[in-house]
């Protein structure tokens, strides 16, 4: 199971995290008690939720319920394979880009983080207590190694691995977000969205990131250099890949 884990993140396999998500589904007696128990497990990574950040501004997204697929099936009728789309970070799921970036903050964390935040200290004050608690997620720390090894290994040699930055293990996963716009009862599909999410170094990381790209197709194709740029300048202080600098 865990090679099949490492090969689905790397390889960014839509197959493996549906299989995945529908055994999750079926696991319990009832879909509706099941998602409930996914859904608070994904909530306490700090989706679907206003983070009570610092910035006045804010998306709370949504993770989805038994209460959201009730509304939507008054009859009854939905199951895992219903709702599968949500495996992919699809379907009714809704996530803004700081919230993905505090996600991979937790994975870095292995089971934590703390409340966004720009102040990092005030002088002569202390510092909301809110900004300095940690936040557990519902996930034990002994599954996030491979989870971590998959995400260093998508640089290694799977879906960015033409992003590689010599000396330097990051961990990332590329994403593509789907994109249609519906126009007088028709939907109309539109050019998908570049999503990268990542954190290095993998060992004691010291930075997470998001980076969505608007109609920026592959995640790999602008999210992912752009993340990898961020990362190295941030770490190292210098760009080695001015290759990707210059694309860019």
């Amino acid at each position: 199971h865990e090679l099949q884990l490492n090969n689905g993140i790397y390889k960014s396999c839509n197959s493996y995290f549906a299989n995945t998500f529908k055994q999750t589904i079926d696991k319990y007696k009832n879909p509706a008690q099941s998602v409930d128990i996914w859904a608070n497990h994904v909530k306490s990574f700090g989706l679907g939720q206003f983070l009570g950040t610092d910035m006045p501004i804010g998306s709370k997204g949504l993770v989805p319920t038994s209460k959201t697929y009730k509304r939507a099936y008054p009859n009854g009728g939905w199951r895992s394979n219903t709702i599968i789309s949500n495996s992919i970070g699809q379907g009714e799921l809704s996530t803004s880009t700081l919230q993905l970036a505090n996600m991979m903050a937790a994975v870095a964390n292995q089971g934590y983080f703390y409340t966004p935040h720009i102040v990092k200290k005030i002088k002569g004050e202390v510092l909301d207590k809110k900004f300095t608690t940690k936040h557990y997620t519902t996930v034990d720390k002994q599954f996030y190694p491979p989870i971590i090894q998959g995400l260093a290994d998508v640089y290694n040699f799977g879906t960015a691995s033409s992003l590689k930055v010599k000396d330097l293990q990051i961990c990332g996963k590329t994403g593509t977000a789907e994109n249609k716009i519906r126009v007088g009862g028709k939907t109309y599909q539109l050019e998908d969205h570049s999503i990268f999410v990542a954190f290095a170094p993998k060992d004691n990381p010291t930075i997470a990131i998001a980076v969505v790209v608007e109609h920026g197709h592959w995640g790999n194709t602008w999210a992912g250099p752009i993340a990898t740029l961020m990362v190295e300048k941030y770490i190292n202080g210098k760009i080695s890949r001015t290759d990707l600098e210059t694309r860019m």
